[in-house]
């Protein structure tokens, strides 16, 4: 029982922590309706920034800080000098776009700065914390306050007077711009704000596993849950990221030891369909049904 009670509590910050770069996928479709398939890379590149500017001498806050303008000012220059460009075009168009810039930020932040793996000792601690004989780990129990943090910070955001904008660019482009909304400023303060929550994303992934190219793979398991919890909810990143997470830990902690391992990419890739193919639009996701 101990060892069931073990998988869940560490599978749901473990799922927490996937929330954390799925919440930037949802900031800019609830912001800008644009699926972002780059939040992997930028989570990447982001870890390189907090690393590079840690490794420099500052201290920790501070190089957070200031990764954290840098991504929200690469956010800004990514819709001015690529997204801008894409007004008019079809939805298609603008995914692979995002798809392109993920597979170039892959290869960019290791080429210039080297593959291997960058330690970011960021003063967590290495010891499990002891709840009886259950083992949590500590650094995936930080990741989850701050989630849940961030995501409470995310829900009041959008109740505030420009987050009903950034909203309103969503639901309608067109309509926006006929009420004075500037729909361009609305998209690049989306992307920003991703670039943020990449910071803490990446921070403590590559606390986790060190900073390399493999944090853009956490891109699998966010989609897994914006899929599962909606595109288009806040409350979905974290009910969707506790459930991928308990799933990929507790399915794999008794399986794997029958098959010989590797099931984790399975019950994702599972998630993915079976919510796709029974309810596409996510537990808390909105449904849209157009007249044709």
């Amino acid at each position: 029982m101990e060892y069931f009670i073990e998988l869940v509590v560490n599978g749901a910050l473990t799922g927490l922590m996937y929330s954390l770069v799925a919440l930037g996928f949802v900031l800019i479709y609830k912001s800008a309706g644009v699926p972002n398939l780059a939040q992997g890379a930028i989570v990447m590149i982001a870890g390189y920034a907090v690393w590079l500017l840690y490794a420099s001498g500052l201290p920790l806050v501070v190089a957070v800080v200031v990764a954290a303008a840098v991504m929200f000012g690469l956010g800004l220059l990514t819709e001015r000098f690529l997204l801008r460009r894409m007004v008019g075009q079809p939805i298609i168009m603008i995914v692979m776009l995002t798809l392109g810039l993920e597979i170039f930020l892959r290869g960019f932040g290791p080429g210039l700065l080297g593959a291997a793996p960058k330690s970011l000792d960021i003063g967590i601690g290495l010891a499990p914390i002891v709840v009886g004989d259950v083992f949590i780990n500590r650094a995936y129990l930080v990741g989850g306050i701050v989630a849940i943090l961030l995501i409470g910070a995310s829900l009041l955001f959008f109740r505030t007077r420009l987050g009903t904008k950034l909203r309103a660019v969503s639901d309608d482009h067109i309509s926006s711009w006929a009420v004075g909304i500037s729909v361009e400023r609305a998209i690049g303060i989306s992307w920003g704000l991703a670039g943020i929550t990449a910071v803490a994303a990446g921070t403590l992934w590559g606390s986790v596993q060190g900073v390399d190219w493999t944090l853009s793979t956490l891109l699998f398991p966010a989609i897994a849950v914006v899929i599962l919890g909606g595109i288009d909810s806040i409350w979905g990143v974290l009910v969707g990221g506790l459930l991928v997470g308990i799933l990929g830990s507790v399915i794999p902690g008794y399986v794997d030891a029958v098959v010989g391992g590797g099931t984790r990419d399975v019950v994702t890739s599972l998630i993915i369909l079976v919510t796709i193919m029974i309810r596409p639009y996510g537990i808390f996701g909105r449904e849209d049904i157009e007249r044709i």
